[in-house]
């Protein structure tokens, strides 16, 4: 069985949860699922962590899935996504290449090619002329994602703009929301808040964490429960 040490757990529903994308899309697109004419689609990617436990997706899965997310909502077929992956992975020699820097440029060549072969439109607002790609999915998706030397795999992801107080890192607390700078879980400190009348000094005193710790768990911890995408 592949090592899971270092690579990030979350259940499908906590998926859903930190990045708002409906609990069905996610598992139809990381375990496969069935097209109109009952035939049986794999998932768009392999997963070490789907085949090791059930309903579990990684770090790296995580973060692919929001670029799946968004090439959708601008209308980009799912076997076109398919198609791009094979392209991009290949291209690029990585396991999970949406989120790899260098898709933000060389994208575009990627994209084209499929479009190519695939005749969706839908690639050339997208990609091509460079529109919604650079202005919207490139600053929501990529903000906040900190990269190894090479730019080629992402370390860490901080979920709160302009704010590192918060951060998923899959070799910390098996990927969970954290406060930076302690490690402590957010939903811990959330709970210890709602605990203690929601005095969040008493709680800082606790954990011996700053109040600044404590309040930014307590609000990421509000935006989420309130189905606010935190990116």
């Amino acid at each position: 069985m592949t090592s899971l040490i270092g690579v990030g757990l979350y259940s499908i529903p906590e998926a859903s949860v930190l990045t708002g994308i409906p609990s069905r899309k996610i598992r139809g697109w990381m375990l496969g699922y069935e097209s109109g004419s009952r035939s049986r689609q794999a998932p768009l990617w392999k997963s070490a962590v789907t085949e090791s436990i059930d309903n579990t997706i990684s770090f790296q899965d995580l973060l692919e899935i929001r670029f799946v997310n968004a090439f959708r909502q601008y209308g980009v077929q799912l076997p076109t996504i398919r198609a791009a992956v094979k392209q991009a992975k290949e291209y690029f020699d990585q396991d999970y290449p949406f989120t790899c820097r260098r898709f933000q440029t060389d994208g575009r060549s990627i994209f084209a090619t499929v479009e190519e072969e695939t005749g969706d439109e839908s690639l050339v607002d997208l990609i091509k002329k460079q529109n919604v790609f650079n202005r919207v999915i490139k600053p929501s998706l990529y903000t906040g994602i900190e990269y190894d030397g090479d730019e080629s795999s992402a370390l860490r992801w901080f979920p709160v703009p302009k704010s590192k107080k918060v951060v998923l890192d899959p070799a910390r607390s098996f990927g969970k929301p954290i406060v930076t700078a302690a490690g402590i879980t957010t939903e811990t400190l959330y709970q210890s808040w709602l605990a203690e009348d929601q005095n969040a000094k008493m709680v800082a005193s606790l954990y011996e964490v700053d109040t600044a710790s404590v309040n930014a768990a307590v609000s990421f911890e509000q935006r989420i429960a309130g189905g606010e995408v935190p990116h």
